[in-house]
Order: C-alpha cells, then sequence, then structure tokens
C-alpha cells in the first residue's frame, strides 16, 4: 500500500508539473512581449518610482497629507462592507448549517448562494455597479459586501458545526424560537471565532477596496491609478500612496493578528477552565 501510494503520489506530481509547463508555456505565447523577453526589466519601473521620489523627498510629507483622506475612504469601503457582510454571513451560515437550520431543506440553497457569491469576483460585480450607479464609494462597497458574504458565510458555517447542541436543546425544550436558540444558544459560543475570521477578512477587504479604485470605484486606489496614468513627473505621488498603503495594511495586519490570537487562545483557555 505503500508503494501504491507512493507511485500514485508520483504520478500525480509529474501530472502537477507537466500542467504547469504547459501553462506557462501558453500564456508566454500568447503575452504580447513574452516573459523571459522582459524579465531583465523588471526592476526598471520600480527604480524610477524610487528615484523621482527621492529627487522630490521634500514633497513626501505634503503627499502624504494630500492622500490621507482618500487613504481613510478606502479604509470605510473596507470597513462598512466587513460589517454589512458579515452580518449577512451570520444568518446564512446559520440557515445552511446541519441541525441548526430553520429550513433544513433549504440548506442547499443557501450553500449554493455562498458559493456563487464566492465565485463572483469582487472587479466584476463592481464593473456592473458602476455602469449601473457611477462611480464612488458604494459600487465597491456593494461589491467587496457580496463577496464577503460568501466568503465568510463558507468560513462561519464550519465553524456552527462544531458548536454544541446542547444549549439549543435546552432552550427548545423550554419554548424558545428559532432566533432566540441561535442568539442565546450558538452565537456565544461561536462568537470569538466569527470576529477572527471577520477581522481576517477586513484586511483582505482593504486590498480589494484599493484594486476596485482602479476601475473608478474611488479610493486610494483612484487615486494611485491616476499617479501612474501621468507616469514621470508624478511618481514621487505613486510612491507616497504606496507608502501610505502599504504601511495601513501592515498596521492592520498586526492588530487583527494580535486580537485574532487573543480572541482563539481565550476562548480556549474559557473552555478548558
Amino acid at each position: 500500500m505503500k508503494r501504491q501510494k507512493s507511485r500514485y503520489g508520483g504520478v500525480l506530481l509529474l501530472v502537477f508539473v507537466a500542467l504547469m509547463t504547459s501553462g506557462f508555456v501558453m500564456v508566454d505565447d500568447r503575452n504580447a512581449g513574452g516573459f523571459w523577453d522582459g524579465l531583465h526589466r523588471i526592476g526598471d519601473f520600480p527604480a524610477e518610482v524610487l528615484g523621482e521620489a527621492g529627487e522630490k523627498l521634500a514633497l513626501l510629507p505634503g503627499h502624504l497629507l494630500h492622500f490621507l483622506p482618500a487613504l481613510l475612504e478606502t479604509i470605510n469601503i473596507a470597513a462598512a462592507a466587513t460589517l454589512f457582510g458579515g452580518l449577512v454571513a451570520i444568518v446564512i451560515s446559520l440557515l445552511a448549517t446541519r441541525g441548526l437550520a430553520r429550513w433544513p431543506r433549504l440548506i442547499p440553497v443557501f450553500r449554493r448562494m455562498m458559493d456563487v457569491m464566492r465565485a463572483v469576483p469582487e472587479i466584476v460585480i463592481a464593473l456592473v455597479l458602476i455602469f449601473v450607479l457611477g462611480g464612488g464609494p458604494v459600487p465597491a462597497m456593494i461589491a467587496i459586501a457580496f463577496h464577503t458574504v460568501g466568503a465568510l458565510g463558507k468560513l462561519f458555517s464550519e465553524v456552527n458545526e462544531n458548536a454544541s447542541l446542547k444549549p439549543i436543546e435546552g432552550l427548545h425544550s423550554v419554548g424558545a424560537t428559532w432566533t432566540q436558540r441561535m442568539v442565546l444558544g450558538v452565537i456565544p459560543q461561536v462568537a470569538p471565532n466569527y470576529l477572527s475570521y471577520a477581522l481576517l477578512r477586513f484586511e483582505i477587504n482593504i486590498r480589494a477596496s484599493a484594486i476596485l479604485g482602479f476601475v473608478g470605484a474611488g479610493g486610494i486606489g483612484y487615486e494611485l491609478k491616476n499617479a501612474m496614468s501621468w507616469g514621470q513627473g508624478k511618481y514621487d505621488e505613486a510612491a507616497a500612496i504606496f507608502i501610505l498603503l502599504f504601511a495601513t495594511i501592515m498596521l492592520i495586519d498586526q492588530l487583527s493578528s494580535r486580537y485574532r490570537d487573543r480572541l482563539t487562545h481565550g476562548a480556549a483557555g474559557e473552555r478548558t477552565q
């Protein structure tokens, strides 16, 4: 059996390598310039940005202050999308969990809904909404929230499956409604993991919000697109935007990692006690 597993593993590895190689060759053939032909120029753009930023270093503090409102707009988009998407994800995840669902026959329906929400990229939804609603932060918020519902709903449903059913059965025996059973019997058990996943998703949504700015959804991504479109002469502004964006993502990553660790270890400590 060990030799058979080893052979299967070797065959799968060879198939994976063959698929990766053929895929890279096909993409390289379809690429406008060719990967290997342009590989030696990969550092040209960063060098130009850093060079111009170094020449205009005295203007950097002013640029940071100038683009700070756009950064706050990006953070607000991500925060609103995470909050709204997380609340909807809680409801859908409870409806899609076996043993907890209000309508057990509709569990596959809610699961497929979450699959569809995860499958559609935020940028596709944002482009459709921008065409309908016009450019701005609202289409970006809706697009990110839509994808967040599918992503967090999947994670929340997996957390729900590990919840103890004893409190729910006790509440049901005294006549509690489905909503009361979920709020009083399930949410207290899974809240730390909910918050942990929501913080992780908030980091992802900040990056998604910045990317959506390139298609006219507002925020610091829109300012970055304008600065890069102008080319030389505006690279110092692009460098300032990069600094703001990187610093923000690193700060939020550190804070959220710290709070996620506290939540998960705190919950484990309480269960041990």
